[in-house]
């Protein structure tokens, strides 16, 4: 026999409803503009952290389908989506930092390219109080030398700048190997629709 459910009033926590109307407000709220070096890391922490976990549960959840509420009761499931997260957005961070400065470099004549670094460790040190786990923040300062010392700002921001953030989410996401791979194509343009979102976001608020 099916067991029906009714939907009662009673069942909302408030935080939910909280969260739930500030979502709809969020719409008609005016974005902050884009004027300096400390709101450039705050748009980048936002979305960056948005993106990784949109793609990352919105991929879970279509996959698992009815399955993906209960998979949260499982201990071990929750730990590997942390895990996920952490390594998804350290890299996301990446992404969007080289963009914006390689952006502000070739269309604004602002070369902030020398705070790259200091953006990145501010916004990871930030996250320490967030749970973030320190072999993440070490593995990420490390890939992130690596990709400055090769980067050239005055064509990152239109030669695939979100790859790296795509392949991670694919990477990262705790799905069998064998669905990832029947996936990639959808879970990689997945990403990157939601950073063009993020891209015209930004180029619309740019204030510098």
């Amino acid at each position: 026999m099916t067991r029906k459910y009714k939907f009662n009033l009673k069942d909302i926590k408030l935080e939910d409803f909280k969260i739930y109307l500030f979502s709809l407000l969020k719409a008609f709220i005016p974005k902050k503009k884009i004027k300096n070096i400390k709101d450039l890391t705050e748009f980048i922490q936002k979305k960056s952290s948005w993106v990784s976990q949109v793609t990352l549960y919105g991929y879970l959840k279509t996959r698992m389908g009815t399955k993906y509420v209960l998979m949260f009761d499982d201990e071990i499931f929750l730990t590997s989506i942390n895990k996920a997260k952490w390594n998804i957005y350290s890299i996301a961070l990446q992404d969007l930092i080289f963009y914006c400065l390689s952006y502000l470099y070739v269309f604004h004549g602002h070369d902030e390219t020398s705070k790259a670094n200091n953006i990145y460790e501010e916004i990871l040190n930030a996250e320490i109080t967030n749970g973030m786990p320190q072999e993440v923040i070490l593995k990420g300062k490390e890939k992130f030398k690596e990709r400055l010392e090769k980067i050239n700002w005055k064509n990152y921001y239109n030669s695939w700048p979100f790859n790296e953030s795509a392949l991670a989410l694919y990477e990262w996401s705790p799905i069998a190997q064998e669905l990832k791979n029947l996936d990639r194509k959808i879970v990689l343009n997945s990403m990157i629709l939601k950073w063009e979102n993020v891209q015209k976001e930004f180029i619309k608020l740019i204030n510098f």
